[in-house]
């Protein structure tokens, strides 16, 4: 069998003389923003009001195309005051 090849490294002790502590300094992590229950309503309100109006309108354009492909444009009635 052959023998291992000498190594130039130098061995290393693992023989614990207590706790490592580690050398690498970290900053601590940045504190977590705070959300006030009030800001989170306000957003939440204001995100619902604008689906409303987006899907209002979304179905007025979608009248508008199906009245016109079929024909009937408001001329067609005569107001008299």
């Amino acid at each position: 069998m052959a023998s291992p090849l000498p190594s130039r490294k130098q061995s290393v002790s693992l023989a614990s003389d207590g706790a490592r502590v580690s050398r690498i300094r970290r900053d601590p992590p940045p504190p977590a923003p705070e959300i006030v229950i009030a800001e989170r309503n306000e957003r939440d309100a204001r995100m619902v009001a604008i689906g409303i109006i987006v899907f209002a309108l979304a179905l007025v354009v979608i009248g508008i195309a199906v009245m016109s492909w079929v024909g009937w444009t408001p001329r067609d009635y005569r107001f008299e005051v």
